[in-house]
């Protein structure tokens, strides 16, 4: 297909232009329905005139609904969709960018979506979907399953489709919760991908930002120590990759400590540590959960990221371990391989 697309793009450039705009419309569609044109056209900054003649192109092909709550996507839609992702990929030279993202992190393997996810919320589905994929590709019988927390997690639970299988799989919440939001815990996380793994799962009953003092008793507790040991024993780890300032707020660390993360060039933060660009430690947390030296040893990891704002934390992160597999998406991807 590489060399029919290299003479088409000789022959009739100006097709692939016309393609990627329509695959960008329809996929905004999917991921927003229902939305108005308006409101579409304000989301691709396309013309409203542009937007109307490509929305009756769709419609006449059945691929889209019109009505007054606004455009939905149609099976023959969303059949249209996944049949040019891979075609999308070969035009953006999608698995040459695995290649050289790889080599330059130097890590074992660099699986790409197309899109920049600060730009397209769709291209989270993809990331999802894909890391989904992956799992359900390589988990093997009585594997005991890792998951981190936050927005990426959930969306890769959400993605995996629904195993009938029993392979005796346990997945256990690596880390302890952050945040407000229950459905972006790592417990809550850890549940859902047991359930659509047809496996069982063990909660971590503890907050990620506890005190020392109050860590030390919590490690104390029969039921906590049960699931750090078998934390101990994750052979498959699934984790986001943070950027060290969004991590810092969400932790609502103090501002002496916030100061320190800026001058000593903090980009990324895992499993309780910050690290620079150069993915040297830069500042320690006390945590629950699995530790910076646990990760290294797991057979397995996947990190999951995308944007352009998760570059530096990307790059740090691939330092720590050289045989992780990272999902990302384009807009990362060029980021890293055009500026650093």
């Amino acid at each position: 297909m590489k060399d029919i697309i290299e003479i088409q793009k000789v022959i009739i450039p100006e097709i692939f232009t016309l393609l990627e705009k329509r695959y960008e419309i329809l996929r905004n569609i999917s991921t927003l329905q229902p939305i108005g044109r308006r409101a579409l056209s304000n989301r691709l900054h396309i013309g409203e005139r542009i937007v109307r003649g490509e929305v009756e192109f769709f419609s006449r092909q059945g691929l889209i609904t019109i009505n007054a709550s606004g455009m939905t996507i149609t099976s023959a839609g969303e059949s249209v969709i996944e049949g040019l992702k891979d075609y999308i990929y070969d035009v953006r030279g999608i698995k040459d960018l695995e290649v050289k993202l790889s080599n330059k992190l130097n890590i074992k393997k660099a699986i790409i979506v197309p899109g920049n996810v600060d730009i397209d919320d769709y291209v989270m589905n993809d990331i999802s979907k894909t890391t989904s994929n992956l799992i359900t590709d390589i988990v093997k019988e009585n594997d005991i399953i890792g998951v981190t927390g936050g927005n990426t997690m959930a969306a890769v639970a959400d993605g995996v489709n629904q195993q009938s299988k029993d392979k005796n799989i346990t997945v256990v919440a690596a880390r302890g919760g952050l945040g407000k939001r229950v459905e972006s815990q790592a417990n809550t996380i850890a549940a859902k991908l047991a359930n659509k793994l047809n496996g069982n799962y063990q909660m971590l009953h503890a907050s990620d930002t506890l005190s020392e003092e109050l860590l030390l008793k919590m490690i104390e507790d029969p039921e906590i120590s049960k699931i750090i040991e078998m934390i101990k024993k994750v052979n498959l780890l699934i984790f986001g990759i943070g950027r060290a300032d969004k991590m810092a707020k969400r932790r609502e660390l103090p501002v002496e400590v916030v100061d320190k993360l800026e001058k000593s060039k903090a980009v990324a933060e895992a499993f309780g540590f910050y690290f620079n660009r150069e993915g040297v430690i830069v500042h320690e947390m006390q945590t629950i959960g699995i530790q910076f030296n646990d990760f290294l040893k797991i057979p397995t990891a996947i990190g999951v990221a995308g944007g352009t704002g998760k570059a530096e934390a990307i790059l740090a992160v691939s330092k720590l371990k050289k045989d992780m597999i990272l999902v990302t998406d384009e807009g990362a991807t060029r980021e890293i391989l055009e500026k650093y």
